[in-house]
């Protein structure tokens, strides 16, 4: 989706909503009609002029592929009509505005969502409609709340639970939480008496007493859903296959595979010299390529595995690739675009 400003019609055909509907509770739309929203995003707003355009770019840039809506409630703000201005200037790029329907994800004014947030948390949802659904945070500026950042994040599941009663408040901050409407509507509204109520704090043990759960999306919830997909869907389907980059990220999904499909990128073969035609990783740090092989220190088997370390023109496809585009001013792409491949045939990204 672009930022360019697009027609009524064009804007409406291809806009982005927040929301999740069930096939069994909505009926189809008419055809040519808007699709039911799936997600809607709550954001309240108060005199959030300096960080409005970034929250609502994030909002933009989520890979969801479902109906979403952005419900945003102005709380008396003092710095004009920015905020309006804003959302509706946004509203051209891909946001439409709708009415309160299916599952809610909350972010407050001053943040801003990675792009996979929505989805997964949806898929956490889904799998715990009986939960607050939370996710990990990054503080601007590094650093700031050192403490508190630290504790919200390195919670464990059970510790989501066992510890609801410290000082810190809920054990899923509030503006990472994504719930069903059912769920919102069971538990019951905000306590709005006024300045000062702990209205999340109130809502998350209202929650608790229904019965509901707590969950967290993690980075490695997100990595791990990320292999197993790329396993299913695609290393299923090879006898063997090179990972370009033997770098950390490379490493990484080389440690997170399968023993059956780490098996498919072979072991470094003692006697033998010469390894243009073996499956391995693939770089072009003249470093690890002359070291000639990465060994996997953490496997249990015994001698432990070395996988050889190739030129990317000696390997041969098929790739899974683990480099980060448009970071290399234009080299990689151009790297890769000179062996001629087939995206989806000869590779996948995986970056």
């Amino acid at each position: 989706m672009s930022g360019s400003h697009k027609s009524s019609g064009e804007s409406e055909r291809e806009s982005k909503r927040l929301c999740t509907w069930n096939d069994a509770e909505c009926e189809k739309p008419a055809e040519g009609a808007c699709a039911p929203v799936c997600v809607s995003v709550i954001m309240p707003v108060f005199n959030a002029s300096d960080w409005l355009d970034e929250c609502l770019q994030s909002i933009l840039e989520q890979d969801f592929q479902g109906s979403m809506e952005l419900c945003v409630f102005d709380d008396s703000s003092t710095d004009g009509s920015r905020a309006l201005d804003a959302v509706s200037e946004h509203m051209a790029e891909g946001i439409t505005s709708s009415s309160l329907t299916r599952p809610e994800s909350t972010i407050m004014v001053d943040d801003v969502m990675k792009p996979q947030r929505v989805r997964l948390q949806l898929e956490a949802a889904e799998a715990h409609p009986d939960a607050i659904v939370g996710c990990r945070v990054c503080r601007v500026p590094d650093g700031s709340t050192e403490r508190y950042t630290r504790w919200i994040n390195s919670l464990s599941p059970e510790q989501l639970l066992t510890q609801v009663f410290t000082s810190h408040g809920p054990t899923a901050i509030m503006p990472t939480w994504f719930c069903s409407r059912r769920w919102f509507l069971r538990v019951g509204a905000f306590d709005e008496r006024g300045k000062g109520v702990p209205e999340d704090l109130l809502f998350f043990y209202q929650s608790l007493r229904c019965g509901g759960g707590v969950v967290r999306v993690d980075e490695e919830t997100i990595w791990d859903l990320r292999v197993c997909f790329l396993q299913e869907r695609v290393l299923s389907q090879w006898e063997s296959f090179t990972i370009w980059n033997s770098g950390k990220q490379g490493r990484k999904l080389y440690r997170s595979l399968t023993p059956g499909n780490q098996s498919k990128v072979p072991g470094y073969p003692s006697n033998q010299t010469h390894h243009t035609s073996v499956k391995a990783f693939c770089d072009v740090d003249e470093k690890k390529i002359q070291k000639g092989f990465y060994t996997y220190e953490e496997s249990a088997k015994r001698p432990k595995p070395k996988v050889p370390v190739l030129h990317f023109r000696e390997a041969s496809p098929p790739f899974i690739i683990c480099v980060k585009l448009d970071m290399s001013d234009g080299v990689f792409e151009e790297n890769l675009q000179s062996l001629e491949l087939t995206e989806g045939v000869h590779y996948f990204h995986f970056n």
